[in-house]
């Protein structure tokens, strides 16, 4: 509580009750809205405005331009000390809080101005200065800011604060929706607008105006300004001033390659539009599309004419008085896939409002979507793409939207977790429930340029659909209603076909099986061990790896190789639908097949190097790396990254669950189990797969934090003799030893690991655990 500000709230709430139309505020110390909406009433009905509101409109406005500027000549002293409460509330020291324009207030008008980025070093009070005492903006950097950011912002403040429709931006060091709409106006102003055309949004005018200023690497002046501006506002560099120089060339490519626009890293048209409005260039390319209709013969026929590659078609809809009949209809999968179409799955059993978004519904919707997916035969790790078709707002994304999408993932790991979820949302919608739920890819509505959550943010970075306008094509029988959506190429494919059973998990252990029989033919040693030797060849076997395991039986792989068996590489995991990786779960069951769990449990061996320490050490040097870019902590990282179905990086999900199938399988057949049987126990229907997270907790580190913390510890930074000590080093990479890091950065990234299998613990369900017979 701010002793100030409840003064401010005291006399406003003291003043002006009993004035038709005022709205007291809370008396409580906090600065909020409905303070400075208080005091906007206050100070219309001192400019005799009888009709008091909220909104600090032209009416006020014209009313304190016809008065001049307040300051020390001001004659109603309640205008004055309305300024001074003001200040408070904005975190400066406004004065006695009487009226009296003395040296405080003038200083504070002046720290403001100047935070502001203002040249005027008045110290009085301008109507739109005014304007912005009484809003929420800060003109400081606030959590979370860049002071990258807050440099522009202060930019534009400074050079468009005397045109009359440019408004006082914050300079808070936030991409906002105001800031992004006072960055067309300093378009608008440059390319020669008046002040009567400039209106801030992204018309024909600016447009025309845009595709005559293309920038190149040379180019100077306040254009390169205002276009690395846009850079900036949407993540794609961090340098602010007027040299295209070859750096911004660079950012430019990155960024156009991202956004799916020409490489020619040059700020043309398409370029600067899509640093402007979530659209973009609506007549860009795009081979992406969504309908709400079905596509029949000669309506796939004139997709396909005009350039379109995938579409997105609705898997379900509810029965209701007016039904849509937007689902896939029969037959139309066929006729997608025979005429070279592709397709994405989408659920939106409604969603337009907050109202319908609860965990409940999220979970219903993804059990429901479940069914309707597999009743097409969508196949495993389909990604569906669930509707969120609103303006959803911060604080509704936080009391809704996400608590919908947690439903979601909870529906879909109670079916087993066969498909994947995606969001169709605004830009921020997506972003927020990504950083929340980890949702696969992202399907922007990008044509909803005017949703709040389209306007100062960037694109997600999982996008993989951006909806930019609505069209007909075709004519007669091939017209079709569509959703024109750019595709981004490396993202989410889409679907060719359906009912495919690929490399399950079926065909693997069959095959499996066969490479098992091969070997007790060749017999030559351990079956078992042969078998791990043969898919460990495919990528495992260099220097480091004979080193920790020893070289593998060539002639035996010659055997399998002239029997004709193809080999496998990777099939769908029955638990998350990630591709398995065969050759990396045969590496790390060689390891714990040659040297078992260690004896006793906290030591460190070849075994845990070959499974989860090794990739552990990879992912460290991966967060060193991040580190050293964004200052990311070892805990967030492993929260953000480590074990992530369909990640990239060194322990992604495909990784860790081979890791564990390594030690529970390598275990058994130490203790005399056979391979068909391990495969069908842990691979089969109802199989150990479905608590791989519980069984690396309880079996390796004894289901206590306490042992798991020295184990790792161990394994990042203990004595592991010379051979593991020179591969600990290998796989580090060059980057900051763990130790070389302070104990607590180490134990911040120990702790990370530790929640995430905390967290895939809970996701499992649950079972009664088969405990390792240890010795």
């Amino acid at each position: 509580m701010d002793e100030k500000v409840l003064e401010a709230q005291r006399w406003v709430n003291a003043t002006y009750t009993g004035v038709s139309g005022y709205n007291r505020c809370p008396e409580d110390g906090r600065t909020g809205w409905a303070t400075m909406y208080a005091f906007t009433r206050a100070l219309q009905h001192e400019l005799g405005i009888t009709a008091l509101s909220d909104n600090f409109g032209p009416t006020t406005l014209s009313r304190l331009a016809a008065r001049g500027a307040v300051g020390p000549s001001e004659s109603n002293v309640n205008i004055r000390i309305i300024v001074q409460h003001a200040l408070f509330c904005k975190g400066y020291w406004g004065g006695d809080g009487r009226g009296t324009w003395d040296v405080l207030t003038r200083d504070a008008i002046y720290d403001l101005k100047q935070n502001a980025g203002l040249t005027d070093t008045t110290t009085v009070v301008q109507p739109k200065v005014f304007k912005a005492l009484l809003t929420m903006d800060a003109y400081v950097l606030t959590p979370g800011g860049s002071e990258v950011v807050r440099g522009i912002q202060r930019w534009l403040n400074g050079r468009y604060f005397h045109r009359s429709q440019f408004y006082l931006m914050p300079c808070d060091g936030h991409y906002s929706r105001d800031v992004q709409r006072s960055l067309i106006y300093g378009i608008q102003y440059e390319i020669g607008m008046s002040d009567d055309v400039a209106n801030g949004v992204f018309g024909p005018g600016t447009q025309a105006g845009l595709r005559a200023n293309t920038l190149s690497q040379g180019d100077s002046g306040v254009f390169v300004r205002l276009f690395r501006a846009g850079m900036v506002f949407n993540d794609a560099s961090q340098t602010f001033n007027d040299s295209f120089d070859a750096a911004l060339a660079e950012d430019v490519l990155e960024f156009q390659g991202f956004s799916q626009l020409a490489l020619n890293g040059r700020a043309d048209f398409a370029t600067w539009a899509q640093l402007l409005v979530s659209t973009g260039d609506p007549t860009r390319p795009a081979i992406g599309s969504d309908a709400i209709t079905s596509v029949t013969p000669d309506r796939a026929r004139t997709l396909i004419a005009q350039g379109y590659r995938i579409i997105g078609r609705y898997l379900d809809e509810r029965p209701s008085d007016r039904p849509l009949n937007k689902q896939i209809q029969p037959g139309e999968l066929a006729t997608i896939f025979a005429n070279d179409l592709r397709v994405f799955p989408i659920s939106q059993y409604y969603g337009g409002e907050v109202g319908y978004f609860t965990y409940a519904q999220g979970f219903t919707d993804a059990t429901e979507a479940h069914t309707a997916a597999a009743r097409y035969g969508f196949d495993a790790s389909t990604v569906i793409y669930f509707a969120v078709d609103y303006d959803a707002t911060d604080e509704e994304i936080d009391s809704h939207i996400i608590p919908y999408f947690d439903g979601v993932v909870a529906g879909l790991r109670s079916r087993g977790r066969r498909y994947r979820h995606g969001v169709y949302g605004s830009r921020n919608v997506c972003i927020r429930v990504t950083e929340a739920t980890d949702a696969r890819w992202s399907f922007v509505s990008g044509m909803s340029t005017g949703f709040s959550g389209n306007m100062g943010f960037p694109l997600p970075r999982n996008w993989a659909f951006n909806q930019i306008a609505e069209i007909s094509i075709g004519s007669g029988t091939g017209q079709i209603a569509i959703d024109r959506n750019v595709w981004r190429s490396g993202s989410d494919p889409g679907t060719a076909s359906v009912g495919n059973s690929g490399s399950s998990v079926d065909q693997f252990i069959a095959w499996l099986n066969e490479v098992y029989s091969l070997a007790l033919d060749y017999d030559r040693g351990n079956p078992a061990l042969r078998v791990m030797e043969y898919l460990r060849a495919d990528g495992y076997n260099d220097v480091g790896w004979w080193a920790l395991l020893g070289t593998i039986d060539h002639q035996f792989i010659e055997y399998v190789n002239d029997s004709g068996l193809e080999r496998m590489t990777r099939f769908r995991d029955p638990a998350a639908g990630d591709l398995y990786d065969v050759s990396h779960f045969g590496a790390s069951c060689n390891g714990v097949l040659l040297k078992g769990i260690p004896d006793p449990r906290t030591n460190v061996n070849e075994a845990d190097m070959a499974t989860w320490a090794g990739d552990l050490i990879t992912f460290y040097a991966d967060w060193r790396r991040a580190h050293g870019r964004t200052g990311v902590s070892g805990f967030e990282y492993c929260l953000d990254e480590l074990a992530k179905i369909g990640g990239e990086n060194s322990f992604a999900n495909h990784d860790m669950i081979a890791d564990i199938d390594a030690l529970e399988i390598g275990t058994a057949l130490r203790f005399g189990a056979s391979l068909p049987e391990e495969l069908q126990r842990v691979f089969g229907s109802g199989g150990q797969y479905q608590h791989r997270f519980r069984q690396l907790w309880m079996n390796r580190f004894g289901g206590e934090s306490a042992t798991f913390h020295s184990i790792v510890r161990k394994a990042l930074l203990g004595d592991l003799g010379l051979i593991m000590n020179n591969g600990r080093g290998r796989l580090l990479g060059g980057v900051t030893s763990p130790g070389d890091l302070p104990d607590g950065d180490v134990d911040d990234f120990i702790r990370g690991f530790e929640e995430v299998i905390s967290l895939r613990i809970d996701e499992e369900p649950e079972g009664r655990l088969r405990a390792w017979r240890l010795g």
